[in-house]
């Protein structure tokens, strides 16, 4: 186990993250928001048309019920996409929840902010006791408040950066429930061990508090299965060296969606996003963060198309299921490109 904190004076330095003077900072430099940029994006948002921004007809969705949920075997990984980047998973008997984001908008106010296209599959009031939630960072669209607030008394452990765990104890969760996690902290759990590695972004929900807390991606060890989930990142070269460390992976949940040319850091063409599964030596790779909310200037379904063109041209294994569809990772992964019944009929791949 990694010695996560160093004391200096009456501060606690992160001793595997990079942090100076109060904020983290990635392993990689990237360029520095400025108020030009800031209010370039602003004026595209309020000038520049959007094509296709939202779908215009339901979503196919599969419902999840407690029982549906009771009846899948324990002896193995079950995953249920609910929509943007949050999971479900059914880990050998226990329920996990990943970056959970039930509340209908992604913002800090419940009237004004990226709306759902659909709703979540399953409420969490219907939900069993979950063991584990599991939080990549502190955005908007990865730790919603309203979700932890329901979550908080039928969830044993939060696993989350450092620096989060203070919100969520204002938020209800107690302080034994909550453990912070520095990069390459592992844990050991029943049938393995999980570990919070480096990502490329940054962390803020407020205008004073940017890069106070930390951000990174989550290995999952059980032994027969190993999964990795992204959270948010730029391509970087710390995708090799997780690959290096703790891969190959049976799966990986990779981020394809929200990208733009004014912000490559922070968040990766689906190009990027295949050669980062690449990278870390993903067998099965599950395009995450598209297809809920409007965050960027694409078409809601580029992500999902463009990325499938990228991974038949590098023949990487591509699974894109509905939201609410399970998966078990001990039985053969098919899937199909669902979103092109609701493209127009002269879309041309842009990956083309």
């Amino acid at each position: 186990m990694n010695n996560i904190l160093a004391t200096q004076g009456t501060e606690q330095i992160p001793s595997q993250s990079v942090y100076k003077d109060g904020k983290f900072y990635n392993i990689e430099p990237m360029a520095p928001n400025s108020l030009s940029t800031f209010f370039g994006v602003l004026v595209r948002y309020f000038t520049e048309t959007k094509i296709d921004a939202e779908p215009l007809q339901a979503l196919p969705m599969r419902p999840i019920s407690h029982e549906l949920l009771a009846g899948l075997s324990d002896d193995t990984v079950h995953v249920f996409k609910l929509g943007h980047s949050s999971i479900l998973l059914k880990v050998y008997g226990e329920y996990w929840l990943l970056d959970p984001v039930f509340s209908e908008r992604a913002s800090p106010f419940a009237f004004f902010g990226p709306k759902r296209f659909q709703q979540t599959p399953i409420d969490i009031e219907q939900l069993p006791q979950i063991d584990k939630v599991l939080i990549s960072h502190n955005h908007y669209d990865h730790l919603d408040q309203m979700s932890v607030q329901k979550l908080a008394d039928k969830t044993s452990q939060f696993f989350v950066p450092l620096g989060v765990g203070g919100d969520l104890n204002r938020w209800g969760v107690e302080k034994n429930k909550i453990k912070e996690f520095d990069w390459w902290q592992e844990q050991e759990i029943t049938h393995g061990f999980v570990a919070f590695t480096p990502t490329k972004h940054f962390s803020g929900r407020a205008l004073n508090d940017g890069n106070k807390s930390l951000w990174g991606a989550w290995v999952i060890d059980v032994g027969k299965e190993t999964l990795y989930f992204s959270g948010d990142s730029g391509y970087f070269s710390g995708f090799k060296e997780v690959g290096e460390r703790y891969g190959p992976f049976d799966i990986t949940f990779i981020e394809v969606g929200a990208y733009d040319s004014q912000w490559p850091d922070v968040h990766m063409t689906p190009e990027q996003s295949v050669q980062a599964h690449r990278d870390l030596k993903g067998s099965v790779m599950m395009p995450i963060h598209n297809g809920t909310f409007d965050l960027a200037f694409h078409a809601w379904y580029e992500p999902l198309e463009r990325v499938k063109v990228i991974a038949d041209n590098h023949n990487v294994k591509l699974h894109t299921p509905i939201v609410g569809e399970v998966t078990a990772l001990n039985q053969s992964i098919t899937s199909s490109p669902w979103w092109r019944v609701f493209m127009p009929k002269k879309y041309v791949a842009l990956a083309n």
